[in-house]
């Protein structure tokens, strides 16, 4: 038994090397050698596809409840939930999918290897700091303090181009992702989202134009956090091992990852010009300041004090300095709530909800992912550099880029430019779908009530397929 425990999941280096094999011949001989391979994936593209009809459940749960409200009204009986919408409602948000379908993942591995198998890979083997991390540092970043610093900040910026819609849907698309360099991308995202909800969103623009800038949003903070090698969590997985530092990720990346934001934003600027100089005879509301529950139970907030916005600062900071420690921004984290309470009268009520959301779908991908690796590291490494580039861009779509960049650590003999090249892909691919990148789930969380509560991700993938080629372009070619 103890044995079963240590092999699961088989280790990539347990395989055969079968060099200079076909592709083909290698994942079959690996699914062979271990056939839980092939369940294990065929579970994750069942979760995979269950994220594109997301929106058919929540359709259907809406028209359950029509029909049911439709029957208690000709019997005469007040109005309740009905338990069909709301299992169907369930089914269709896209926060829960992975999670649900890892029941599904773990009733396959018991029935394969047994109880305690299952039990060790979910308690031991699987890694649940980023997504711990990404509900602490949401929750961090979408406080009353840190919104109205940052609003104030951009607002700076957005004065240059008289404060119009435009201008702050520019500057929030630029300033923001590349904040991600300095807070985290969780964080970048978090706060983009929010300023975009407030400034951008609330004004009621075009369907088209409202998926354009979730796909622009979701592509510039991917490539955003490439600035610096403890931002990002695709570069954050491989810092460590391939010992890249800031200076290194600035000669690489950093260039070509500005230009790659600012071209993309410019060029959605020019082709949607005349529907954001119409949000412009429009006015957005003065300040984010008190959230809809506040608003409902008359609570007064008071002007914050400087010394509670360093403090939230303050918190943020040990965050992110400590986000390879759950024990240490945990730990943060429960003085913050504490403090949080202890300065209510410049709070807003804190949003736990969308944070532990967006965590629990990061979860389940991690535990999905776990068990995709005897597939995705032989195809990394039987391709030329260019091939990786393009082979890193389009699996990340359908996977967790960090899961990408960490199993490129495992291909042995990777030479410096292959190294570049799968991370390089591992981030342009980061906007396409709302499972390439960690900060997505946040965004999509926060801003999915402006897409009748479900985002598409057909239209997704082809909003944010312009900015990602842009981002290829200057990655590949400059």
């Amino acid at each position: 038994m103890h044995e079963a425990l240590i092999e699961f999941p088989r280790s990539v280096s347990a395989y055969p090397a079968m060099t200079g094999q076909p592709l083909w011949e290698v994942l079959s001989a690996r699914i062979a050698a271990e056939p839980f391979n092939a369940f294990a994936t065929a579970i994750f593209l069942l979760a995979v596809l269950h994220t594109f009809v997301a929106a058919w459940f929540t359709g259907a749960a809406h028209r359950a409840q029509h029909r049911h409200d439709a029957t208690l009204a000709k019997l005469g009986r007040p109005s309740h939930p009905s338990p069909l919408a709301e299992a169907l409602h369930f089914l269709g948000e896209v926060e829960v999918v992975f999670g649900l379908w890892s029941l599904a993942l773990l009733t396959a591995i018991v029935a394969a290897h047994g109880w305690d198998t299952a039990v060790h890979y979910v308690n031991s083997t699987v890694n649940y700091t980023e997504p711990l991390f990404v509900i602490v540092i949401m929750a961090l970043a979408s406080t009353r303090p840190i919104i109205n610093l940052s609003e104030s900040a951009l607002r700076q910026f957005a004065r240059t181009g008289g404060g119009s819609p435009a201008a702050w849907w520019i500057v929030i698309l630029i300033v923001g992702p590349l904040l991600g360099s300095l807070i985290t991308e969780p964080a970048a995202m978090t706060i983009s989202a929010l300023l975009l909800a407030r400034q951008f969103f609330d004004l009621s623009p075009s369907p088209r134009l409202r998926y354009a800038t979730l796909g622009l949003l979701f592509v510039n903070v991917s490539i955003g956090g490439t600035l610096t090698h403890f931002a990002a969590p695709p570069v954050l997985i491989v810092a460590r091992e391939w010992q890249w530092d800031t200076l290194f990720m600035l000669n690489h990346f950093g260039g070509r990852a500005v230009l790659a934001i600012v071209a993309s934003t410019m060029l959605y600027y020019v082709t949607f010009r005349n529907d954001l100089a119409r949000l412009g005879q429009q006015s957005a509301a003065p300040d984010i300041e008190v959230a809809a529950d506040d608003a409902a139970a008359g609570q007064q907030l008071l002007p914050v004090p400087a010394w509670v916005t360093l403090a939230h600062i303050a918190f943020m900071v040990w965050t992110v300095v400590n986000s390879h420690y759950p024990a240490l921004f945990i730990g943060g984290f429960l003085f913050f709530l504490g403090f949080a309470r202890a300065t209510a009268a410049f709070q807003s009520q804190l949003d736990m909800k969308t944070p532990m959301l967006v965590g629990f779908f990061l979860a389940g991908i991690v535990i999905h992912g776990g068990v995709q690796g005897w597939w995705i590291a032989p195809v990394l490494s039987s391709l030329s550099q260019t091939g990786l580039f393009w082979a890193a861009t389009v699996l990340t779509a359908f996977n967790d880029n960090a899961l990408i960049t960490k199993l490129a650590t495992l291909v042995p003999d990777f030479a410096d430019s292959f190294k570049v090249a799968v991370v390089e892909g591992a981030v342009t691919g980061g906007g396409l779908t709302v499972i390439a990148n960690a900060p997505n789930p946040a965004g999509q969380a926060l801003l999915s009530r402006f897409f009748d509560d479900s985002v598409n991700p057909v239209k997704l993938m082809a909003a944010a397929l312009v900015p990602t080629l842009i981002a290829a372009a200057a990655f590949r070619l400059l």
